[in-house]
């Protein structure tokens, strides 16, 4: 491509180019309507457009559902396959472009689903689709496991009329092979870059998904977390990720790590965007409403913010996080110094050898119930799956968590209850349910993460980087609770979010208090790539 091309395409107000456009499809236009299609992709551009600016878009008759996604198409072969590289997106699917099709048709019979009727999403590759794509968690090992039926949570999204444009990369096996693993690498689809710094670490394990939404290479993305993989990688590219109370989203149909910890979440670039996604993905009700109307008609007055004050973070973060309470308290929270105890802080260890069991229970289950879809029927067979394809498996980082994983017993094992039982009591009835409690506040902040390290196949993700990941986010993580980050700076030019966690079930105070913060502070830009 020459160089005024690939400049031509990138901007926000700069089409598209039809050829673009047209390679996107890797093959010739095959009619005079797919023509159309790809000159109306042309002229309409998609990057930041909000879910809602799509929907009104698509209603007013200024680009069809089609169009809107060769137009995302393009992006993913402008910056994921060239320019640079991205690698967020592990597959494209084949019937994207149909399905899209035929929810104009619908939309041209006067029938449409709701708000994500037509509008492009990519989900991460361990969540299951009944797309001609494999399901792999970004392991060579299920590069064989296609699905019949979608996860409950890809059925939902589907019925409200969402499109289902590809998978996204992510950490292989969600970050749980290796303690020295590269956050947004897999076997299948390669390193993930972070949206503002190709020399960057996404963050993960939702890599792709983050990256891909910064990037503008679909409307929104899902997600999934066992323990900051919503939230990190949304913090680090600017992005506000919402991790759902455990149980509000199924989990059935994801690839597990641990059933008591995983869930799916939407990553956004707005709290309206992420709050019309949850409503969609929820199982039960929301403790209020929040459409759009609803989020922004919000008051915090009357609200008790606990304000957990970083120590850990980076310098430039810690400085100046100590404004950003200002903006809860300027629209009528009131603001509460809170101090975590000690075991709040203490409870890694834990956590870490209660995952080793519940990822081999969890993931031998799995693999037994994809029903010969792959050779593979326990943990043991992975590991030997990954020793027999160690040029394309092990070329960065080993495997030495499955395989701690596959030394221990049942989860009836003594030394995994008690260490569960005490992993409970430090982060919640010790931990996060004693700070509601104590403090008398609705919801607590903290600085998130970041920023973004740099990429380094070597050491892997160095654990000095990781330390100022807030303790109310893992804690949130492992209790249950539910959390959200929302954009709130950015460190020489790399962003960092602003961490939120909510008594269970409480998903719309946490989006009402994180529209108030993104109203206030504005924090979110989007990345560039020059030429």
């Amino acid at each position: 491509m020459r160089r005024r091309e690939f400049v031509a395409t990138l901007g926000a107000a700069t089409a598209l180019a039809p050829g673009v456009i047209a390679a996107a499809l890797d093959r010739a236009p095959e009619s005079t309507a797919e023509k159309g299609e790809i000159e109306r992709a042309a002229s309409f551009g998609v990057e930041e457009q909000s879910l809602g600016e799509l929907q009104a878009a698509l209603t007013r008759g200024e680009v069809t559902s089609a169009s809107l996604t060769l137009a995302y198409l393009a992006r993913i072969e402008l910056l994921d396959r060239r320019g640079p590289a991205l690698c967020a997106v592990l597959a494209r699917n084949p019937e994207a472009l149909t399905a899209a099709r035929a929810l104009d048709a619908e939309r041209r019979a006067g029938r449409t689903r709701g708000p994500l009727h037509g509008i492009p999403l990519l989900l991460k590759d361990n969540i299951e689709s009944k797309d001609p794509i494999a399901t792999t968690a970004g392991s060579l090992a299920l590069a064989g496991a296609r699905h019949a039926t979608d996860a409950p949570l890809v059925a939902r999204l589907r019925a409200a009329g969402a499109i289902v444009l590809g998978k996204a990369n992510l950490s292989e096996w969600a970050n749980f092979r290796s303690s020295h693993s590269i956050s947004g690498w897999s076997a299948v689809g390669g390193q993930t870059r972070n949206a503002y710094a190709v020399d960057r670490n996404p963050s993960g394990s939702s890599s792709g998904s983050a990256v891909a939404t910064a990037a503008s290479l679909c409307a929104a993305a899902i997600g999934s977390e066992t323990d900051g993989s919503i939230l990190a990688p949304s913090s680090v590219n600017g992005l506000v990720g919402l991790k759902p109370t455990v149980g509000l989203v199924s989990g059935r149909g994801i690839v597990p790590l641990s059933p008591r910890q995983d869930t799916a979440g939407p990553i956004a670039r707005s709290v309206t965007d992420a709050a019309l996604l949850l409503a969609v993905l929820a199982e039960r009700p929301l403790d209020s409403a929040v459409a759009p109307r609803d989020l922004d008609a919000f008051s915090a007055r009357g609200l008790r913010v606990g304000v957990v004050t970083a120590t850990n973070a980076h310098p430039l973060v810690v400085r100046e996080s100590a404004a950003w309470p200002k903006a809860l308290g300027d629209a009528g929270a009131t603001l509460v110094p809170v101090e975590l105890p000690k075991g709040l802080a203490d409870f890694g260890d834990r956590e870490s050898e209660v995952l080793l069991y519940d990822f081999k229970a969890a993931i031998t289950a799995y693999l037994q119930g994809l029903h010969g879809l792959v050779p593979h029927r326990s943990l043991r067979d992975l590991i030997e799956f990954n020793a027999a394809h160690a040029s394309e498996e092990l070329v960065f980082f080993g495997q030495e968590l499955f395989e701690d994983a596959d030394r221990r017993g049942g989860l009836d094992t003594p030394a995994y209850v008690k260490a569960l039982e005490e992993l409970n009591r430090l982060t919640d009835t010790a931990g996060l349910a004693a700070l509601f409690r104590d403090h008398a506040v609705d919801v607590l902040m903290t600085p998130c993460n970041g920023p973004a390290e740099m990429l380094d196949p070597i050491w892997g993700d160095r654990s000095d980087a990781n330390d100022g990941w807030p303790s109310i986010a893992s804690a949130a993580a492992v209790a249950g609770y539910p959390s959200m980050t929302v954009p709130a700076t950015r460190v020489g030019g790399l962003p960092v979010g602003v961490a939120f966690v909510a008594p269970r079930w409480r998903e719309a105070l946490l989006l009402k208090i994180g529209r108030v913060f993104e109203r206030t502070l504005s924090a979110r830009r989007a990345p560039s790539y020059p030429a």
